[in-house]
């Protein structure tokens, strides 16, 4: 049996970033606080509660040092903060950030703004707030054709396209080319890709390893959005894809021997994670 890791497995830039600096902060520091789960990861939120860190959902709830998550937070939520005198640790991912201001800089500027991603998603949710009044969430292709609808009603003659960061490649694309071919040609329109590279990258070695094994297993949380769509995607190509959030989730024997095991990890999966599950599918040749 051959066991294939993907290279681009595990954290990316933004995690770690966030990840490693908040563990520097709660090692340092006394009552700090998360505002929400740092990454959507159970064993990096379990590792950073033993070490004394307290998670919240509400920036009313902190009592101390707070840090602010990968996915990043509604602007009003740093206002909040500011009057409440709450030091915030700032861990947005740098590629959020830059999402936030084009959203900011291009509703300032009188376009619609189309934000394509999951509505409920935390990343989606602070950037909307960047997006002023006149913004509409493409979660999926078939939203397309109502965001066009809503924007010729408004009148509004200019419009942005921008992504979640971790959005799935192959819907912008999709998404993209009905919205070019449905818009009215009296409408300016900017599109920009935001999806993060590594994200793409990601994607498109899922995509590629997924054809080439026998079995794929995805490792990640169950509420992460990039984790979801590497399971999508693997789903696409191979028989058996398995989704799990650490290797206590492995069954063995239903997994049996196969010649080939792909495996490829979210962006908010540790490599220790990944590891683990290496090493238990090491049992089956035992």
């Amino acid at each position: 049996m051959e066991i294939i890791v993907g290279k681009t497995a595990g954290f990316c830039y933004g995690v770690k970033r966030a990840v490693e600096g908040a563990k520097k902060v709660v090692k340092e520091s006394e009552n700090v606080y998360g505002l929400g789960e740092i990454v959507h990861n159970k064993d990096v939120v379990k590792q950073l509660e033993n070490l004394g860190m307290h998670f919240i959902e509400d920036i009313r709830e902190a009592k101390g040092k707070t840090i602010i998550r990968a996915h990043g937070i509604p602007k009003q939520v740093y206002q909040e903060a500011e009057k409440k005198q709450i030091e915030l640790i700032d861990y947005t991912c740098p590629k959020v950030l830059k999402i936030h201001e084009i959203a900011e800089e291009y509703a300032k500027n009188g376009y619609y703004i189309f934000l394509l991603g999951n509505r409920k998603h935390p990343e989606i949710i602070g950037t909307l707030s960047y997006c002023g009044e006149n913004k509409f969430v493409i979660e999926k292709e078939e939203d397309a054709l109502k965001a066009l609808e809503v924007l010729e009603k408004s009148e509004i003659k200019k419009l942005l396209v921008i992504s979640q960061t971790t959005y799935s490649l192959e819907k912008f694309y999709i998404i993209e080319e009905i919205i070019k071919n449905e818009l009215s040609r009296d409408i300016e329109l900017v599109i920009k890709n935001t999806i993060c590279q590594a994200t793409e990258i990601r994607q498109k070695e899922t995509e590629e390893m997924s054809k080439k094994v026998d079995c794929m297993i995805i490792i990640g949380g169950r509420n992460s959005s990039n984790t979801k769509k590497l399971y999508d995607i693997a789903k696409q190509n191979c028989k058996m894809v398995i989704f799990i959030e650490n290797e206590k989730e492995i069954n063995l024997d239903a997994i049996g021997r196969k010649d080939k095991i792909g495996i490829m990890a979210g962006a908010s999966t540790p490599e220790e994670s990944i590891k683990k599950v290496v090493s238990k599918l090491g049992k089956i040749i035992d």
